[in-house]
């Protein structure tokens, strides 16, 4: 029999006869560059949770791989033991910051390689991001966990596709318990002016995997997080779906795979004669509050305006200096040596940059569509077709290497959108649609989003936790 506990998330505690499992512990709020809080809320009772023989990492998103969390975990000997084995993708960035951590027995996964571990055999499952063109490429894995009577799947966040459910099932015939992806996440949308919808085509490939797999038992798996209160707003943009949605839309779908929903705080009991779900039957978790209904998603409602984050007057007074220094001195310099600039000209870009401070804003705008070399003006000149609107506090932070795209496009204080079109004399021409990121936002170029942006991310938190008490 394996059994199963949820504690929050996408965090799981796995346990066999002789095993136990923790996976993608996230166990403090706030989470995710302290924008995001567990939902529902839970009570952890982390001295009672049991040794640990393998921790899992799945992935690199901070949702998943949470620097606080796993600082706590090194220095918690109880839980992790000399003997504990870490399972990680293969990514460098990933796998440097467990290094700093100071985590030993780190093993690298590979695509259905099978580690025994005591009484269970542990088969890490691939996903399709790594061989897609997504902007956001990095390893990541679901994994299988069998007994030798009874498996369970957790899918994660991994991209599947026929293939790869195939050959689970040749692998082991069937899967008992299945902890699905039920929620396209469409954070960030908001901030890029991008569609605000339900992406009906990626749920899709969730309903259809539940049906392909036809598991004895299905539950929603990870997505158990909301914006803070500060940021509630966020939260009718980025969260099309609900458990309670994915649920009844499951049911129609395919009425023959059984489901029920899974809260912080349940444990599943998985034998090979049934699958028996207790609530909040935990010795270590359960829900404090169930504070689901601050997600909703409805775009279109209530939108704060952009405003920056620093009250204090003098701090607020040297943001703005370090801003207009940069804007007034280095921006252009950096534009011009930009190897976007030929395409801003192509397209007759006129760009606008607008920065929101304690009350009002200021506006620059640079016109590409002008003969000559372009030139930076203050004040609005009637048109754009590319807009940054960013809060001082968020742009003095990328001025001074304190801050990631990460933070700055999910917190709601950065703002863009692009009307690209080109006119010609007597035509009109459009990008193509599959190079629609052609011409790309001008601080996102001076600012790259890179793994060098990334590291300095997690390196921040390694040195913030790392060794500190809990």
């Amino acid at each position: 029999m394996i059994q199963t506990t949820l504690i929050g998330h996408a965090c799981l505690y796995i346990q066999s006869e002789k095993t136990n499992i923790l996976t993608d512990p996230v166990w403090f709020d706030y989470l995710w560059e302290e924008i995001n809080v567990l939902c529902p809320s839970i009570v952890l009772e982390k001295d009672k949770i049991p040794p640990v023989d393998v921790l899992n990492i799945s992935h690199r998103h901070q949702d998943h791989f949470d620097v606080r969390t796993l600082a706590y975990l090194k220095q918690n000997e109880r839980i992790i033991t000399p003997d504990t084995i870490v399972l990680a993708p293969k990514d460098d960035l990933l796998l440097s910051i467990l290094d700093e951590l100071e985590f030993k027995n780190v093993r690298v996964v590979a695509d259905f390689e099978v580690i025994k571990v005591k009484d269970v055999t542990l088969t890490p499952t691939p996903s399709r991001n790594q061989i897609s063109t997504a902007e956001d490429e990095f390893p990541e894995h679901g994994l299988l966990v069998n007994d030798g009577e009874v498996t369970i799947w957790n899918q994660v966040d991994s991209q599947v596709n026929p293939d790869i459910i195939q050959r689970i099932m040749e692998l082991y015939g069937h899967i008992d318990f299945f902890h699905s992806r039920f929620v396209p996440l469409i954070e960030g949308h908001f901030s890029y002016n991008k569609h605000l919808a339900l992406p009906f085509d990626e749920y899709c490939t969730y309903l259809n995997v539940v049906r392909a797999l036809g598991p004895r038992m299905v539950v929603p798996g990870s997505a158990a997080f909301r914006f803070r209160d500060e940021l509630n707003f966020l939260n009718q943009y980025s969260f099309p779906t609900t458990q309670e949605q994915f649920l009844r839309d499951l049911k129609a779908f395919c009425p023959e795979v059984p489901s029920a929903p899974y809260f912080p705080g349940d444990v599943a009991h998985i034998s090979k004669d049934k699958v028996n779900i207790k609530k909040q039957n935990s010795d270590f978790v359960r829900v404090l509050e169930n504070d689901s209904h601050k997600i909703f998603f409805k775009p279109g409602y209530e939108v704060p305006v952009i405003k920056t984050q620093t009250t204090d007057p003098i701090q607020y007074e040297k943001e703005m200096k370090v801003v207009e220094d940069f804007i007034e001195s280095g921006f252009m310099e950096r534009i011009l040596k930009s190897e976007l600039l030929s395409g801003w000209q192509h397209w007759q870009i006129v760009y606008q940059l607008e920065v929101f401070g304690r009350e009002g804003s200021q506006i620059w705008v640079i016109d590409f569509a002008k003969p000559g070399k372009p030139e930076l003006h203050k004040g609005d000149i009637g048109k754009i077709n590319i807009y940054e609107g960013i809060s001082s506090s968020e742009l003095c932070a990328l001025i001074e290497g304190n801050t990631s795209w990460d933070y700055v496009t999910l917190c709601g204080n950065y703002r863009t959108f692009n009307n690209m079109y080109r006119i010609t004399e007597g035509g009109f021409e459009l990008p193509p649609k599959d190079k629609s990121n052609y011409a790309l936002e001008p601080l996102m170029d001076i600012f790259p989003w890179d793994k060098d942006m990334d590291k300095r991310k997690f390196m921040r938190d390694v040195q913030r936790w790392k060794g500190k008490s809990f």
